[in-house]
């Protein structure tokens, strides 16, 4: 990221304009971060009508323009100085917010005969504003959803003072011009905004102490799957045949190993192999079917 320390601006060992810069007949600006912002403003719309006239990409063009860039970095400051209380590092905050500047520097023209700060704000504060929405969410939701969220919280505060009653689904919807069904897609998308740690302590009324939340939160049930498979096999078990179901019901209820079941069977312990092999291979597969 370009900053007032590191944006060149080409001058001679000496501190004074290179030859090529003094052509350029421009205000000789030896540290344009440190210029006052009234002489900052007077000096950039002399600057801006220059960059106006040079070929973009040229070494000229760079200079001009990065001297732009450090002259108005202190609206970065000023913009970036609404969010300090965030607990994104301030740092970071100018830097997105000097994309916005760079991006306003792109756009502006002096024929809007309108003071650059007030041109270029909106520019810092806008791209400043994206930075948290698309960084600051615990769980990542559309853009569209997030936008939405923005609205329902303006909505509800607009509408809470004029009804003077928390607003409903419909009364939400109808402020907005959106079907009920988004307005309730925007509410719950807005629960992944934020997310505490289930290791945090829990405050309640007991006179326990503080447990975390972890240690209130159930367990998958571990019989919960057999109950469900036994409910699965059920028909596939009652679509064998007579025989099939007796060689079930003597391995896996009466818990008889394969050769007393031969024994029974007046078959050799391998052919019970054999047959049971088939049979279960059969309900597995019919199982994962029903998956």
């Amino acid at each position: 990221m370009s900053t007032a320390s590191t944006i060149p601006t080409e001058r001679t060992s000496a501190g004074t304009q290179s030859p090529r810069m003094a052509e350029l007949d421009l205000p000789d600006v030896q540290n344009p971060g440190e210029v006052a912002p009234k002489d900052a403003r007077e000096i950039s719309k002399v600057f801006f009508a220059r960059l106006n006239s040079l070929e973009e990409g040229t070494h000229e063009y760079q200079y001009v323009r990065n001297t732009l860039i450090e002259l108005n970095l202190a609206l970065v400051k000023y913009a970036a100085g609404r969010f300090r209380n965030r607990a994104e590092q301030m740092e970071d905050i100018v830097q997105v917010g000097t994309i916005g500047l760079i991006k306003a520097i792109d756009r502006f023209e002096l024929s809007r005969e309108v003071e650059f700060a007030t041109f270029a704000v909106p520019y810092i504060v806008g791209e400043i504003k994206r930075f948290f929405r698309d960084t600051s969410w615990a769980v990542h939701v559309p853009r569209r959803l997030q936008e939405l969220r923005i609205d329902l919280a303006k909505a509800v505060d607009e509408l809470s003072q004029k009804l003077d009653h928390a607003p409903t689904t419909a009364e939400l919807a109808e402020h907005l011009g959106i079907d009920e069904e988004e307005v309730i897609e925007g509410v719950v998308a807005s629960n992944g905004y934020t997310a505490g740690s289930i290791d945090m302590p829990m405050d309640d009324a007991s006179d326990h102490a503080a447990v975390p939340l972890s240690d209130r939160l159930g367990a998958p049930d571990a019989d919960l799957e057999i109950a469900e498979n036994v409910q699965a096999l059920k028909p596939m078990i009652e679509g064998l045949d007579e025989r099939d179901r007796r060689i079930l019901q003597m391995r896996f209820g009466d818990e008889m190993t394969q050769s007393e079941i031969g024994e029974a069977l007046g078959v050799s312990q391998m052919h019970v192999s054999r047959l049971l092999s088939r049979i279960t291979g059969r309900l597995r597969e019919g199982l994962l079917l029903v998956e």
